[in-house]
């Protein structure tokens, strides 16, 4: 099985880009669970909810784990509830990070915030480019000091997809992605 991982700030095509891969590649996909909690609940989160968020997540993710598909395709993992709870409450549970490093990612597809519009959806808070960019650093950088496989992907619509496409294709290839031509 191979685990790749969409992860970067809000309004970058994770999710779309998550559903092209299942759908082109046959990976099963595993969706963001805090829109659901959200809509769910009606209200803004606040500290208290980010538990249930990531253990309904982190439950989904090894409900899917257990299927031993081919391809598993994640919108997003607990790095990004472990970055949002430290910008809106400035703390997030200690357990967050272990979570993360005791599961295997063979491929984060980290979103660059440039070069696409934000898109308001109700849900979203993060409309200015700076705090987008903030995120991304963010998670570089979790992503670079523990040694995770990542790759950034930037640029227009279309060539987010070539580009995931790419690096997932040649992840089940296992060939080194940077060696095509592109």
């Amino acid at each position: 099985m191979k685990v790749i991982v969409l992860t970067g700030p809000e309004s970058t095509g994770k999710t779309w880009l998550a559903q092209t891969l299942g759908r082109r590649l046959g990976g099963l996909v595993v969706s963001e669970y805090v829109r659901e909690y959200v809509a769910a609940i009606g209200r803004d989160t606040t500290y208290s909810d980010v538990e249930p968020i990531a253990r309904c997540q982190l439950e989904r993710e090894d409900h899917a784990r257990a299927l031993l598909p081919e391809l598993l395709v994640l919108d997003t993992h607990l790095l990004s509830n472990r970055i949002w709870s430290q910008i809106l409450f400035q703390h997030s549970p200690d357990w967050l990070e272990e979570a993360l490093l005791s599961r295997q990612y063979d491929l984060h597809l980290l979103l660059d915030p440039r070069e696409v519009p934000w898109a308001a959806d109700g849900q979203r808070c993060q409309p200015g480019l700076r705090d987008r960019l903030n995120f991304y650093q963010a998670c570089q950088e979790w992503l670079e000091r523990h040694d995770q496989p990542f790759v950034s992907i930037g640029g227009s619509w279309v060539n987010r997809e070539r580009l995931v496409l790419q690096h997932a294709n040649a992840l089940l290839e296992d060939r080194d992605a940077s060696t095509l031509i592109q």
